[in-house]
């Protein structure tokens, strides 16, 4: 039996990606810090499909001893792709910013996705049908004002992504591992950034992509070849793409 593994799976993007690969007879394993959000997409998956096994881990991933406790929970399981979805904004000047929040944000986009990363490729290279997606921002690839620490993040997370799929390449391994650039998108996103106990997309963005939409266009990236799938931040298109950042490939002498 095979499993994808989602983080940040209680809410948004990997709420929707959750269901829309259980639409496709995934079997599932869904982290996140909210038990009873977990438990609630538990439910609905089950709705959708009965037959389907769905493992809830209650984790904090922001904490580095629970990344590698969360993995070594999971060596019963054959997994066939992981998706680190985990994260959270922050809008605020870098004087200005809360510097115990800006730790938290480093802690989970950068160091938990890495060591996630790291130790699927460490088991799963050499599998035929894995894959790694990734989950950065239209902000990892242009620098927004008032959230530069924010974008710096996924900056980290694109170049991460996209190097990894170069080297893996260039090793000849059969893992596929991609990176999902969304732009704005109606989730929780802009109310866990400013702290506010609600917020209404409609009418106060111009643009922006409903989280099913982005799901939709997770399972677009998942199903082909290209490294990259971005959502073009002038027409809102989704593009799927050859890596962005330029590679150098190092010979050895």
């Amino acid at each position: 039996m095979k499993y994808t593994v989602i983080t940040g799976a209680s809410s948004g993007i990997g709420y929707e990606t959750a269901l829309a690969f259980a639409a496709r007879g995934k079997n599932l394993i869904i982290a996140a810090p909210r038990t009873a959000e977990l438990e609630k997409l538990k439910s609905k998956v089950a709705y959708i499909n009965p037959d389907l096994d769905v493992v809830v881990r209650t984790v904090d991933l922001s904490v580095p001893a629970n990344v590698y406790k969360f993995y070594e929970s999971l060596q019963e399981y054959q997994i066939e792709t992981w998706i680190n979805n985990a994260g959270f904004g922050n809008f605020a000047s870098v004087g200005e910013q809360n510097l115990n929040r800006i730790m938290t944000m480093l802690h989970l986009h950068i160091e938990a996705l890495t060591v996630l990363s790291s130790l699927y490729v460490r088991d799963y290279a050499d599998v035929e049908g894995t894959q790694i997606i990734n989950v950065s921002s239209g902000g990892g690839y242009q620098i927004v004002g008032n959230s530069v620490t924010y974008c710096a993040t996924k900056f980290y997370v694109s170049a991460f992504t996209e190097g990894l799929a170069q080297e893996l390449k260039e090793k000849g391994a059969v893992m596929q591992v991609k990176v999902l650039a969304p732009a704005s998108t109606e989730t929780e996103f802009i109310k866990s950034a400013f702290d506010l106990d609600e917020f209404n997309y409609e009418g106060l963005v111009p643009k922006f992509h409903t989280a099913k939409e982005m799901a939709g266009f997770m399972l677009d990236l998942y199903d082909g070849e290209k490294v990259v799938g971005i959502v073009n931040g002038k027409t809102y298109d989704f593009e799927l793409r050859d890596p962005i950042y330029p590679y150098l490939v190092r010979t050895r002498n």
